[in-house]
């Protein structure tokens, strides 16, 4: 059974829950994703991501200025898998929590992620997670 270790995204990009929502929205530009963990600054412990949803509904829907910091609109309490943890186990979660990206950890470090996308180039899509999957890219907010 292959294992997220072998499938993730390493060498992510991230931000400091210090950092302010404009660079982390120029950032997000600049890399062409609209997700990035929030590290501990100078470290790899995980804190939380940040989306660009939770820029948009959190941050300017709340009139919060770029100079917001992170800290201030990024999602806590993650889900995340270990790089032990097999593919269809993390396709699942993925599915269950309605998630596009999962960060994966050792301890409380970062070290990679797993995406929708890496799953679906490597067509490892167990059957029922599979579908679930391609529910959460379906579904409209």
């Amino acid at each position: 059974m292959r294992k997220v270790s072998e499938i993730m995204t390493r060498n992510v990009v991230t931000v400091s829950p210090e950092d302010n929502v404009f660079e982390v929205a120029v950032k997000m530009k600049e890399h062409d994703t609209g997700f990035i963990p929030v590290c501990e600054q100078g470290s790899d412990r995980l804190l939380g991501v940040i989306t660009d949803r939770d820029l948009v509904i959190r941050g300017i829907a709340e009139k919060h200025p770029g100079s917001t910091a992170v800290e201030k609109v990024m999602t806590r309490g993650l889900r995340t898998a270990t790089p032990d943890t097999s593919v269809d186990e993390a396709a699942e979660l993925m599915a269950e929590q309605q998630i596009r990206r999962l960060p994966v950890t050792e301890g409380d470090r970062l070290i990679g992620v797993v995406s929708i996308g890496d799953l679906a180039v490597r067509g490892i899509f167990a059957d029922n997670a599979g579908e679930a999957l391609s529910e959460i890219s379906e579904q409209v907010h």
